[in-house]
């Protein structure tokens, strides 16, 4: 899909959230390791960010590793680990040169020091890209997410007491992850599953939800294009 193409929607969602989920099933219907689809999915989040960033997306926010995902094997946690230090020294330049910004999301507490040093490195080297946005959720969960907010508010009030006064719905954002981005207006799931998975939840609560049944290393433009499509007619429909 084009450029063009994207000219053609009314409505360019601000800011896309993406579960990629199908990595592991993506492998095994192949015959092939997990290890295989983790490394499949990498080119995946790629062309997403490339495809996003070209159809006009401030924001992009993709779930790479949660805190759940701490429970599966440790031989597959320590390859994802190797996996996304070298998507990091691979893609940063891609990321510079396509005006793109890099955040993490989630806790580094806990990470690999070697990919805590690349993580800053790649935020570092991009802090000063005013396009899009892209935020990958490394030990990401949004309850822990939340609570960690509840201590910055916290440690922000013992300098000034009238922080909890005036909290709202809106500053309470500043505290989070995301911090002063816009919530998300479509969280797209791959792999057919239909479930929130402790992603963005304070982010999501107007969100428009959509899955497919295609493995994240299989999703590609043409089914995001799809979904593009399906959030402008949803949002033709509350115009009418």
């Amino acid at each position: 899909m084009n450029t063009d193409y994207w000219m053609n929607l009314d409505y360019i969602p601000k800011h896309v959230a993406m579960i990629c989920d199908g990595n592991g099933r993506w492998a095994k219907k192949r015959g092939l390791p997990r290890s295989a689809g983790h490394l499949a999915g990498v080119n995946t989040v790629k062309e997403m960010t490339i495809e996003c960033k070209k159809a006009g997306v401030k924001y992009l926010s993709l779930y790479g590793f949660s805190t759940e995902n701490w429970k599966r094997p440790i031989k597959e946690v320590n390859y994802l680990m190797q996996l996304f230090v070298k998507f990091l020294l691979e893609w940063r330049q891609e990321a510079i040169e396509n005006n793109i910004r890099f955040l993490h999301i989630g806790d580094l507490n806990g990470l690999p020091e070697k990919l805590i040093e690349e993580i800053n490195k790649t935020i570092l080297l991009t802090k000063d890209n005013d396009g899009m946005v892209c935020n990958i959720a490394l030990n990401y969960g949004a309850r822990s997410e939340i609570i960690r907010a509840i201590k910055r508010i916290n440690d922000a009030s013992q300098e000034d007491n009238t922080i909890i006064q005036s909290l709202n719905v809106e500053n309470f954002n500043h505290y989070l992850d995301t911090q002063e981005q816009s919530d998300i207006d479509i969280l797209i799931r791959t792999a057919g599953e239909r479930r929130i998975s402790n992603f963005l939840l304070w982010q999501i609560h107007n969100a428009y939800l959509w899955a497919d049944k295609t493995f994240w290393p299989d999703f590609k433009v043409e089914n995001l294009a799809v979904a593009f499509q399906d959030y402008n007619s949803y949002l033709m429909k509350q115009k009418v």
